[in-house]
């Protein structure tokens, strides 16, 4: 196979091919600058140039709040994209995974995971322009297809909770964690790898929705006092609070966690826990992404 990954400077796809890079594959990383995927021009002389047989989309908008005031910007690169690519894919032979996220459901529901096809319902902008991105992909391209949707993302690159947490360790006597929001913290490493495994298996009977979040459940705080723990700190200094104490443009999801039934029915196990996951993750997030200053 020859992939070729869209927002490959990102966090994910920078993961993303070097998962695929480790097995072997012939992959193309192309960032925002070297492809807009909201460009039909742009997208096709991509497939043209490097004739992949699975496009990988991680490009995104994914300035969630900054959506509320925007959201045809967001919309343009999270629904306009999507079907751009997707419509490509299908002049060029070429399958397409894409990935989406948990802000595609209302995060009203309480203690059962969400499986692949509850009803969406989302409550912010950011999370419309990723629903509209997701239909795009399943109706341009319905048998060639799949939506990977993933949440509360950390790795090695980028910022993201787990590292801002590293750094508020080392600068801070104690910090506030909100603990009233509950998800399934996840590894970015760990959804590539999960990536790598679908790619192959795309069309030929399998398609559709996927959800590629480690297992198990926390809030942010318990997320912070087990980062807190792993690194050697004292998790009593992180202390919950609720959300309400810190306010934001659009509002988080109460509930987050993803069901994994449809890994199950290709052949696949569940995903891993996420405490299994961050034990592993921490010691690498620390080595090669160290922070200079304190978020």
């Amino acid at each position: 196979m020859s992939w070729l990954v869209t927002g490959a400077a990102g966090m994910l796809g920078r993961d993303v091919v070097d998962a695929l890079t480790r097995r072997g594959e012939q992959v193309a990383g192309l960032d925002r600058a070297a492809l807009d995927i909201t460009s039909a021009d742009a997208v096709d002389r991509a497939l043209a140039v490097h004739r992949p047989s699975l496009v990988v989309n991680c490009a995104a908008y994914t300035a969630v709040d900054a959506a509320e005031t925007d959201e045809a910007a967001a919309t343009r690169v999270n629904g306009d994209g999507p079907r751009q690519l997707a419509r490509a894919c299908a002049a060029h032979g070429a399958r397409l995974i894409h990935v989406s996220t948990d802000y595609v459901f209302s995060g009203d529901a309480r203690t059962t995971p969400y499986p692949e096809d509850h009803p969406t319902g989302p409550r912010t902008a950011y999370g419309r322009s990723k629903l509209a991105g997701e239909r795009a992909v399943l109706e341009e391209l319905p048998d060639a297809s799949a939506v990977v949707r993933t949440a509360w993302l950390y790795g090695v690159h980028g910022t993201n909770f787990v590292r801002t947490m590293i750094g508020l360790e080392a600068g801070r006597p104690t910090v506030d964690v909100v603990d009233d929001q509950r998800g399934q913290p996840t590894w970015s490493a760990d959804v590539a790898e999960r990536i790598a495994d679908l790619g192959p298996r795309v069309g030929d009977g399998t398609h559709g929705v996927f959800h590629a979040t480690n297992s198990g459940e926390a809030t942010w705080y318990e997320l912070a006092r087990e980062v807190f723990r792993l690194i050697g700190a004292d998790p009593a200094r992180v202390r919950p609070t609720t959300g309400a104490a810190f306010p934001r443009p659009a509002p988080r999801p109460a509930y987050s966690a993803l069901a994994h039934g449809r890994w199950q029915d290709i052949g696949l196990p569940e995903p891993r826990d996420w405490r299994s996951a961050l034990h592993e993750a921490l010691p690498r997030i620390r080595k090669e992404s160290p922070l200079r200053e304190t978020p």
